[in-house]
């Protein structure tokens, strides 16, 4: 072995003086080799500094024991819960992870998507980029019968396992509570219409106002990509209506922050004025002043499930699918609560 090459399981038989195939059985366990001979072997190996090659070990096995997965955003409290649920169940099957995050960019997605494949993953899971709207780059997966799960943000033209919430249930809960609180004019900001996680929250919030009684007003609903910037230009846009909402339904907590900070700064009192309701039960939603009412998404456990599915995908190899909706819950603070 030379200074700087890594050391072989060829270096470790002779420091011992026995044959590269004992070694070779040791790391890998075999029962026919005793465990004084085992610990031996591994005690060498560890002062020479030996790592074993996985990617060759992979390539022979045809599985890299590795799933992928993608997020939209790694910095939102949502989809890093949906990590960590997964990680949680990875890990205790013997899976590692890799992450990545497309934000919300539909050529990063791919570039990340490709990577993986060349890569060997055995399983993706992933919730798509809010530009993503071409899914070759996801059929491919299919095509190769390498196991795909979509959570949250699914595309339905992709015969596959699905995990979502019921997002509809979640816009109608939001929008009746505002009815219900006295508000006659709800505004929307919603995500893009390509997503059927926004579309849903959209027609969840037109089905509440119908069954209400309340006309529907296409000039009260902003679409937008739900950033910071964009809820501040959606709010703007809405409060100098000649009739503006007294009540805004926002598509994720980020935009309903940016709201009240604009209309705070403006003079405009929450709840009293206009009342604002997020989703997603980001932290900082509790804690800011006033609380931002919001729907709570079971993140941790979306990740646990998708994880399942996936491990028992690329171990079964089955080849049916389904798709699981997870109920929300509405968490009602100060932002819209009248106390009526």
């Amino acid at each position: 072995m030379t200074k700087n090459s890594e050391p072989t399981i060829h270096d470790i038989a002779r420091e011992l003086k026995i044959s590269a195939s004992t070694v070779s059985r040791a790391l890998n366990d075999n029962p026919r080799i005793s465990l004084k001979t085992k610990e031996k072997i591994k005690a060498v190996a560890d002062s020479l500094g030996y790592r074993p090659n996985t990617l060759a070990s992979n390539l022979r096995n045809k599985k890299s024991n590795t799933i992928g997965i993608v997020v939209p955003l790694i910095n939102r409290y949502f989809f890093s819960a949906v990590i960590s649920g997964a990680e949680d169940v990875a890990f205790k099957a013997g899976y590692n992870v890799v992450i990545s995050q497309s934000n919300d960019l539909a050529a990063k997605e791919i570039n990340i998507v490709q990577s993986m494949f060349s890569n060997r993953v055995d399983g993706l899971i992933i919730s798509i980029a809010m530009q993503t709207d071409t899914f070759d780059h996801l059929k491919l997966f299919q095509r190769k019968h390498i196991p795909l799960v979509f959570f949250d943000r699914a595309v339905p033209e992709i015969d596959t396992d699905k995990i979502v919430v019921d997002d509809f249930a979640g816009g109608y809960r939001v929008t009746q509570h505002l009815i219900d609180q006295g508000y006659k004019r709800i505004g929307h900001l919603a995500g893009p219409q390509n997503l059927r996680t926004y579309f849903d929250r959209k027609n969840g919030y037109i089905e509440a106002l119908r069954k209400n009684g309340i006309a529907f007003d296409e000039s009260l609903i902003n679409v937008n990509r739900l950033t910071s910037d964009d809820g501040v230009t959606a709010i703007k846009l809405l409060m100098s209506l000649p009739n503006p909402p007294d009540a805004i339904f926002c598509g994720n907590d980020t935009t309903a922050l940016s709201a009240m900070i604009y209309l705070r700064d403006k003079g405009i009192r929450i709840p009293e004025d206009v009342g604002i309701v997020g989703f997603s039960n980001e932290p900082f939603s509790q804690v800011v002043s006033p609380s931002i009412s919001t729907i709570a998404q079971p993140g941790f456990v979306m990740g646990q499930k998708a994880a399942e599915l996936i491990i028992r995908k690329i171990e079964n190899r089955e080849r049916t699918y389904q798709t699981i909706v997870l109920p929300t819950e509405l968490v009602i603070r100060e932002s819209s609560n009248r106390g009526k």
